[in-house]
C-alpha cells in the first residue's frame, strides 16, 4: 500500500498527549486510535470487540501500521481510553471536523445532551456520563461534544462545547435547559443568531410570552407586527400540522436588555391527528432572528430534532450506546467520541445506499470500503 489511509487522522490526533509512561508503551497511540476507529466502523461496541477485530484484520493492519507487537489486548485498549484525557480528545476531534466540513450562513447548529444510561457505579456513588453534543443539519454531521461535569448539568457544560465551535454565521438551536443570559451572549459572541427553547427554568419569562400570544390569538395579532407559516405533513397514519407565530414586538419586555441580541419570540403548535384522536402542544421561543420570517423559525425549530434522530437515535439503535458498561476513568465518554467519529464517517459516505447498520456491516466485510470511510 503506497499511501497510508490514515495520514489525516494522523495529523488530527497528532498533538494528543499519551497518558502511559514510557516502559509500559508496547503500542503506538496513533495505532490504538486507528484500530480502534475501524473496529468501532465495522460494528465493534467495546474493547473485547475492538481486539477481536484487530486479531481478525492483523495482516491487514499490518500493511499500513506499525504494530510491532501485534494487536493490543483488550485491557489495553480499556487502560489507554480510560486514561486518555477527553477534553484533548475532543479538541483533536474537533480539529479534524473543522477539516472536512464548512458550515454555511444560515445553518441550523443544534445542541442536546445524551445519558450514557449503563455507565453509573452504585458501589462507586458515580452518576452516569452525560454528554452534550452539536449537530450541523446540513453537513449532517456531529461537530463536537463535552462530558458534563460530575454533578453538574448541560447548563455548565454548553458554554464550553461553544468555545470549541466555529458558529458565525449559524443558527443555534438549543432546548429549554439552556436558555440562559450567558449563553445566548457566548452565542452572540461567536456571531451566531440562536433559537432557545422557553419553559419554567425562565418561569417569568415564559408566562409573559405565553400569555403575549394568548391574548394576541384572542385579538387577532390587532395593531400587532407578526409573521405566519404553517406547514402539514403525512406519514405512518399520522396528520401534523405545525403552525408558527413570531413577532419583534418587544417593547413590552422588561427583561429584554439582559438578553444579549435578543429581537424575537415565537409560538409553535403543532397538532397532531391519529386514529382519529387529536392532540395539540404549544411551545414557545426565544431568539436573536429578526421576527418577520416564521418559516425560517420553523424550519430552525424542526431542524433541532435532527440530532435526536439523526445522532441519539441511531448511537442507541445501530450503536447500541445505552448498552454500554464502561465504567474505569475516561473509558466511557472517549469510548463516545469514537462513536462520533465512525458516525460522521459513516454519514458522509454516499456510495453505499442503506443505513448506518448496513453501511457497518459493509465495512467489516469490504476492506476497500472500509479504507474509502477512512479516507473521507
Amino acid at each position: 500500500m503506497s499511501e497510508n489511509p490514515t495520514s489525516g487522522i494522523a495529523v488530527h490526533f497528532s498533538k494528543l498527549k499519551d497518558p502511559r509512561v514510557p516502559r509500559t508503551k508496547l503500542h503506538d497511540l496513533h495505532d490504538i486510535l486507528v484500530i480502534a476507529i475501524c473496529a468501532i466502523l465495522c460494528g465493534a461496541d467495546s474493547w473485547a470487540h475492538v481486539a477481536m477485530f484487530g486479531e481478525a484484520k492483523l495482516a491487514w493492519f499490518k500493511t499500513f501500521l506499525k504494530l510491532p507487537y501485534g494487536i493490543p489486548s483488550h485491557d489495553t485498549f480499556g487502560r489507554v481510553f480510560a486514561s486518555l484525557d477527553v477534553e484533548a480528545f475532543a479538541k483533536c476531534f474537533q480539529s479534524w471536523i473543522e477539516s472536512i466540513a464548512t458550515l454555511t450562513k444560515g445553518e441550523v447548529v443544534a445542541i442536546d445532551g445524551k445519558t450514557l444510561r449503563h455507565t453509573f457505579d452504585r458501589a462507586a456513588e458515580k452518576l452516569p456520563i452525560h454528554m452534550v453534543s452539536a449537530w450541523a443539519s446540513a453537513n449532517r454531521l456531529v461537530l463536537g461534544q463535552v462530558q458534563t461535569e460530575e454533578k453538574s448539568n448541560e447548563i455548565t457544560a454548553i458554554p464550553k462545547l461553544l468555545d470549541l465551535l466555529s458558529l458565525k454565521g449559524c443558527i443555534v438551536t438549543i432546548d429549554a435547559m439552556g436558555c440562559q443570559k450567558a449563553i445566548a451572549a457566548k452565542i452572540v459572541e461567536k456571531e451566531a443568531d440562536y433559537v432557545l427553547g422557553l419553559k419554567g427554568n425562565q418561569e417569568k419569562l415564559h408566562v409573559d410570552v405565553e400569555a403575549y400570544f394568548h391574548e394576541a390569538l384572542r385579538c387577532d395579532f390587532a395593531g400587532v407586527t407578526y409573521s405566519y407559516h404553517e406547514k402539514s405533513e403525512k406519514g405512518h397514519g399520522r396528520v401534523e400540522t405545525r403552525r408558527i407565530w413570531c413577532t419583534s414586538d418587544l417593547g413590552w419586555c422588561g427583561v429584554k436588555p439582559y438578553w444579549a441580541g435578543l429581537r424575537s419570540i415565537a409560538m409553535v403548535e403543532s397538532e397532531r391527528e391519529m386514529n382519529g384522536k387529536k392532540s395539540v402542544e404549544q411551545r414557545y421561543y426565544i431568539s436573536s432572528l429578526d421576527g418577520r420570517s416564521a418559516r425560517r423559525f420553523i424550519k430552525a425549530t424542526r431542524s433541532h430534532w435532527g440530532i435526536e434522530n439523526q445522532v441519539h437515535w441511531i448511537l442507541d439503535v445501530a450503536f447500541r450506546q445505552d448498552d454500554a458498561r464502561m465504567r474505569m476513568g475516561n473509558a466511557a465518554a472517549n469510548f463516545a467520541i469514537l462513536e462520533h467519529i465512525a458516525l460522521n464517517l459513516l454519514k458522509s459516505d454516499k456510495t453505499v445506499k442503506v443505513g448506518v447498520k448496513g453501511k457497518r456491516l459493509n465495512a467489516g466485510w469490504d476492506e476497500s470500503y472500509l479504507l474509502r470511510l477512512l479516507g473521507i
